[in-house]
């Protein structure tokens, strides 16, 4: 059976976030992962964490100024140092919330930044970060993410995204594979599931279009679903969907799985 986590940057947003943990507990969330932890103490994360009983499944690292638009910056030459600065603070967080899996994503690559270049730029900065993080037992994620939710973002396809493992030829380093993100840039879900899976080490959802729950829309996620377990995929799958109204009430999709209103 699937393993779901909560994505509390996007669920369970009529509760503050440090009582999210509890909420996705009581409705039967095992784990859980959001985008960005940085702006409370990993303490009182982590006392969220056991409070509730909650597994830490992924975080993004320092995306950089995310309110002023930036997504990253792995493949941004020039900001090499700043980037480094991630990982460090990143780790740091991972290790007081023993979470074994990073996301670092690539950023936004605007008009006048050579491509080469910034894919030169993007290998060596996760061949630093897949070592730095290894020394701590943690996986790091490369996700490709939809070029119409996110314009300008370097990593698009699953394709581009086993193109930089094998450049970058770190065995700790896995695709984020995004199957909201995948439905709108290739298609082909069953099949790049199973092209895909030895190189997955995070699956993510969301419904299409709309990125909202996975229960309508043009993918079929309990044929998926069943997909999922028959090829012998263990890990998460993490419910990256923004809620089309209260949390509680769109969770009719998950109760076959030991997931409900709480």
């Amino acid at each position: 059976m699937p393993k779901f986590a909560a994505n509390l940057s996007m669920m369970f947003q009529e509760h503050d976030f440090l009582d999210r943990f509890g909420a996705a507990a009581e409705c039967g969330f095992r784990g859980v992962e959001y985008l960005f932890p940085y702006e409370w103490p990993a303490a009182e994360i982590k006392r969220a964490l056991d409070d509730a009983g909650l597994e830490q499944v992924l975080f993004n690292m320092p995306p950089g100024d995310w309110a002023g638009g930036e997504r990253g910056m792995a493949a941004i030459p020039g900001r090499e140092a700043e980037f480094a600065e991630t990982v460090e603070k990143a780790i740091e967080y991972a290790r007081v919330l023993d979470c074994p899996r990073l996301h670092a994503m690539a950023g936004i690559v605007h008009a006048g930044i050579d491509r080469e270049e910034a894919e030169a730029v993007y290998v060596s900065n996760l061949r630093h970060a897949a070592d730095a993080v290894a020394r701590h037992g943690i996986t790091l994620l490369a996700e490709p993410i939809n070029s119409r939710d996110m314009p300008g973002y370097f990593l698009n396809t699953s394709t581009a995204g086993r193109k930089i493992m094998a450049a970058v030829s770190r065995p700790n380093l896995k695709l984020q594979f995004d199957i909201y993100h995948t439905q709108i840039m290739e298609g082909d879900l069953a099949e790049r599931l199973r092209r895909n899976l030895e190189a997955i080490g995070h699956i993510q959802i969301a419904g299409t279009p709309g990125r909202h729950e996975p229960d309508i829309g043009e993918i079929n996620y309990p044929f998926l679903f069943t997909l999922i377990d028959e090829i012998g995929y263990t890990g998460w799958i993490g419910c990256e969907y923004r809620p089309r109204a209260e949390t509680r009430a769109g969770l009719g999709w998950a109760k076959a799985y030991g997931i409900s209103a709480g």
